[in-house]
């Protein structure tokens, strides 16, 4: 038992930190909770280094459970330094909006443990205490303004599709337990590989959990309350989710998809396939249309949706498994940078009630704040997938796993859907340099440092980036064999 608790050290650190940290802040004078706020950061520090001393060979735990191995580790430090920049960008921003209530950090701890356990789950029961345990505190987050009757829909839109969503994720669980007799991943893929299961509901309960992930992700058609929820929920809350419980979906949909039902691909492929080329073709078209900030990136966080998915089409290639999700793995970090730094932006130019979140409303920043503007465009540039960005990068790791697999229409798909993104993201730019105004900016240190960095991540890790996509092709070696 003890092995196991060494083995997930890194999600026992924050799950205790958050319920130490909800009995500390009861003795913390409310004129000084930034005290919350940095504590909370130093417990995610220790869960970085607890997870940098972890052992480097696979391991399960609980009873397999849960399997430790550099998948998860990998995944833990996105969660965590997920974490830390939402703590950067939550703190100056809820006081300016009067919600600067200390319960915020300890929710955003719990919503992050439960990622971890989401990248760890090598159980279908696990997949879904994991999917509930970082989605109910997101669910209460996205509600923070109460006062605020956008942010009070996006909190019960959320919280409604959501459980309906979960309600799929158990119903599928249920049929993949009737068809293999049980529910651990690799005790379904030998039942199939023996003859023992159900081929019928095993591909049904595939294609129910898929649409259950396939929300958490906002893969269309099962995106329609992502828009409504990133524009209603506060600015740190989107950032953070658009990061993190995309990433916890993407590495329950790889670890579940690529590891238990790979002899199922003749059925789920196409199927998968589909929902690439929609999600990549909506999320940028739709995008278009939008003039508000918050809903412009709420589309284009459904497009990169469908650019991580086109990985997962190679299902039932094992000889390219190990490639496709380092692929993910590449991308999702440098999702991680980019968005935040985007998001650091916004939030900095975002005023009381909502104002400063029309496009009009970034005009003159070129000229009034160059630095921000020069972040702010690094970070549409590597949205698009502009040479040198990790967004290029990250794109071309996907385009060729993706050729390599054969399916030369969807990566064609691909990079139409990227020049039409273009056309909504350069509009930033040129109106940050070209048009006249006076964006009114926050002055706040945390946020511009936090754009200021990233922005300079994203140039100086897609120059050195063959280390990074050496640590998530190792990372994903212990995933797949």
């Amino acid at each position: 038992m003890w092995a196991d608790r060494l083995a997930t050290l890194p999600v026992i650190v924050i799950g205790i930190w958050a319920v130490l940290l909800t009995v500390v802040d009861l003795y913390i004078p409310s004129q000084r909770k930034g005290v919350t706020a940095a504590l909370a950061a130093v417990g995610l520090i220790i869960g970085l280094v607890t997870n940098a001393l972890g052992s480097g060979t696979a391991q399960t735990a609980y009873f397999g459970m849960a399997v430790v191995d550099g998948f998860s580790s990998f995944l833990n430090v996105i969660f965590l330094v997920s974490g830390l920049l939402g703590i950067a960008l939550a703190y100056g921003y809820l006081h300016r909006q009067n919600i600067a209530h200390s319960e915020y950090y300890p929710l955003l701890l719990f919503s992050i443990s439960g990622m971890m356990l989401m990248g760890m789950a090598a159980d279908l029961i696990m997949v879904f205490i994991a999917l509930e345990l970082l989605s109910i505190p997101l669910y209460v987050m996205a509600g923070f303004h109460r006062d605020r009757l956008d942010s009070e829909e996006a909190a019960l839109k959320y919280f409604l599709l959501g459980a309906f969503a979960g309600g799929f994720v158990v119903y599928g669980i249920a049929l993949a337990y009737g068809a293999s007799g049980s529910t651990r991943i690799a005790a379904i893929l030998s039942a199939v590989q023996s003859g023992n299961a159900s081929p019928v509901l095993l591909t049904i309960g595939a294609a129910l959990i898929l649409v259950g992930l396939g929300f958490k992700v906002a893969a269309v058609p099962f995106h329609m309350w992502t828009p409504d929820v990133y524009q209603g929920a506060p600015s740190s809350v989107t950032a953070f989710m658009a990061v993190g419980a995309k990433a916890a979906g993407f590495a329950a949909l790889l670890r579940v998809f690529l590891l238990a039902f790979p002899t199922l691909s003749d059925q789920l492929v196409p199927l998968l396939w589909a929902l690439a080329a929609l999600t990549m073709i909506v999320g940028n078209v739709v995008a278009i249309a939008q003039n508000n900030i918050k809903r412009l990136l709420a589309y284009s966080s459904i497009a990169h949706a469908g650019y991580i998915l086109m990985a997962a089409v190679n299902l039932g290639q094992t000889r390219l498994m190990t490639e496709s999700a380092a692929a993910v793995l590449f991308y999702l970090f440098a999702y991680l940078l980019t968005n935040f730094g985007a998001w650091a932006v916004v939030i900095t130019l975002e005023g009381q009630e909502g104002r400063g979140l029309d496009l009009s409303d970034y005009a003159g920043l070129g000229k009034s704040h160059p630095a921000l503007a020069a972040a702010m465009t690094v970070f549409m540039l590597s949205l698009i997938g502009v040479p040198p960005t990790m967004g290029f990068l990250g794109k071309f790791y996907l385009f060729r796993a993706v050729l390599e697999g054969g399916f030369v229409g969807l990566a064609l798909i691909g990079v139409l859907t990227s020049l039409v993104s273009a056309y909504y993201y350069l509009r930033v730019v040129i109106v940050m340099y070209m048009q006249e105004g006076e964006p009114l900016v926050n002055r706040d240190a945390l946020l511009r440092w936090s754009a200021g960095l990233t922005a300079v991540a994203i140039i100086a890790l897609s120059l050195f980036a063959t280390p990074l996509f050496q640590w998530a092709s190792q990372a994903t070696l212990y995933a797949v064999k």
